[in-house]
């Protein structure tokens, strides 16, 4: 920021209006790859029933990701938007110039969430992600000769001795990011078609009231029948691996 801390309000004046939109960490990394101001994708907005519907189709050509072993799993295209309204709070957009002067941008008057259709593309990704990260970073190596430094076991470190306070103090389960949790259930429910509460919260690790939250944007609960209190995935997030059917 510039010495006398100036501040560029030329879009508060205009009553610029801007959309504050969460978007998963892989589109981000796929968009970086986008030469120049090249198009990243495509942006749809139109009406239902007098509802905004938004979504978001990426390019072809930035489908592909780096890094995967399995050269065949791509991103996927489709991202429809979950809308959200702005509530009680008021946030703004900042940008910083290479002179270092900060401009206002805009007001946001809309968030959303920039989630990833349920296809079987992003099932292969996720699948593949969850492999990866399960990998063991540790290695056993023999060593060919005595290690010599003066090294002296730590009966319990310290980042566990503030883990434990940290428990101890919070009495309850942290909540994680909302699409880390969405990327958690649509795993578990890719495997099985109905799961009771107490099993998606040990999957989860997340407080009960936290984990029903998100599961009524994506779940049906089940009040009878052969599956009665269990949930499952609603017709639009449906997509599994073996042939379970709903009951009817």
């Amino acid at each position: 920021m510039s010495e006398k801390g100036e501040v560029d309000l030329t879009g508060a004046k205009q009553n610029t209006g801007v959309w504050l939109v969460k978007v998963p960490k892989y589109l981000s990394q796929q968009w970086a790859k986008a030469t120049g101001r090249g198009e990243v994708g495509k942006l749809r907005i139109c009406k239902n029933q007098g509802k905004a519907e938004v979504s978001f189709t990426l390019n072809e050509e930035l489908t592909a990701i780096d890094g995967m072993a399995d050269k065949k799993v791509q991103a996927p295209r489709e991202h429809p938007f979950t809308m959200q309204t702005v509530g009680g709070q008021t946030l703004a957009v900042f940008t910083e110039t290479s002179s270092d002067k900060i401009a206002l941008e805009g007001v946001v008057v809309q968030r959303a969430e920039c989630r990833p259709a349920v296809s079987e593309s992003y099932m292969k990704l996720k699948r593949i992600q969850i492999e990866e990260s399960s990998k063991p970073v540790r290695l056993s190596q023999q060593l060919e000769k005595a290690v010599t430094n003066n090294y002296k076991p730590v009966a319990n470190h310290a980042y566990n001795l503030e883990y434990e306070r940290k428990k101890k103090e919070e009495g309850k389960r942290a909540r994680a990011d909302k699409q880390q949790v969405l990327d958690m259930l649509f795993s578990a429910f890719e495997k099985h078609q109905y799961y009771n509460i107490k099993d998606l919260v040990d999957i989860t690790k997340q407080p009960v009231i936290y984990l029903k939250e998100i599961l009524r944007d994506i779940g049906i609960y089940n009040v009878k029948g052969t599956h009665k209190n269990t949930w499952e995935l609603k017709p639009e997030y449906r997509h599994y691996q073996g042939e379970e059917k709903t009951d009817d």
